[in-house]
């Protein structure tokens, strides 16, 4: 076998592929053959952009029924963040769910779903469903 170097190298891996070897091939000639490419039919639940405005009381719509989603999934682990209905519409119990979760993640406590918040949120909702790992 071929071993440019300890790391995967650019033009060791491109000579590598000049010589027909597969990606996985290349990849286990620097890593070992214990290394894999794990596949996936269908990703979902993968976190959406900001909306590009702050989401407060008298807010609705798709993005608010999103947040409400995702901190009742989010609520299941951290339990102090009390659930809400996931029914688009921004209101006091939305704010409070939204408050709660800024106290324990140590975001301003406003209550309002800015973009450090709606990030925040996305990157805890990530976590706590471990959408990011392929089992």
């Amino acid at each position: 076998m071929y071993v440019v170097s300890t790391w995967m190298s650019q033009w060791g891996s491109k000579y590598l592929g000049d010589q027909n070897y597969t990606a996985i091939e290349i990849i286990r000639n620097y890593y070992g053959n214990n290394m894999y490419i794990n596949y996936a039919e269908e990703i979902s639940g993968v976190p959406i952009s900001w909306p590009g405005y702050s989401l407060d009381i008298g807010s609705s719509g798709s993005k608010v029924r999103q947040i409400q989603e995702q901190l009742n999934t989010i609520g299941e682990v951290y339990t102090a963040i009390p659930s809400v209905v996931p029914d688009g519409i921004y209101g006091e119990a939305t704010k409070e769910a939204v408050r709660e979760f800024q106290s324990i993640f140590g975001l301003p406590e406003s209550g309002v779903v800015d973009y450090q918040t709606w990030y925040k949120i996305q990157e805890i909702f990530v976590g706590v469903t471990r959408i990011a790992e392929l089992n």
